[in-house]
């Protein structure tokens, strides 16, 4: 059975840093991109970083560059994204993501690269 499984969300205050963990199971990580998406309150759904197969390339929004990175350990068959210098803005549910492809290309993050997601974690950032 094709599963992803977050954890590594909670509360934390603006400035504040998280590390957020999806744990693969009936697939390997290093066979597929990943990606880490995040949805706020009436708002679409959006990519936050994209990692290749083989892990050596990474691609990350303006909104989160330079604050975010996105890392796998194909050991563990689990996909992180380290969070740092969070703003109430980055207030979301975040999912972990699966393409939809062995070995896909990817770039920026884009929904329907991706049909495989997890159940999803609350990020607050808030004072």
């Amino acid at each position: 059975q094709l599963q992803l499984v977050e954890s590594g969300g909670g509360l934390v205050q603006p400035g504040g840093s998280l590390r957020l963990s999806c744990v693969a199971s009936g697939f390997s990580v290093d066979y597929y991109a990943m990606a880490w998406f995040r949805q706020a309150p009436g708002k679409e759904r959006e990519g936050v970083s994209a990692i290749t197969s083989s892990g050596e390339n990474a691609y990350y929004p303006d909104s989160v560059k330079g604050r975010f990175t996105i890392s796998k350990d194909n050991a563990k068959n689990t996909v992180y994204l380290q969070m740092s210098s969070l703003r109430p803005e980055d207030t979301a549910v975040y999912y972990c993501a699966r393409s939809a492809r062995p070995l896909a290309r990817i770039g920026l993050p884009r929904l329907n690269d991706y049909n495989i997601w997890g159940q999803g974690t609350q990020v607050t950032v808030s004072s």
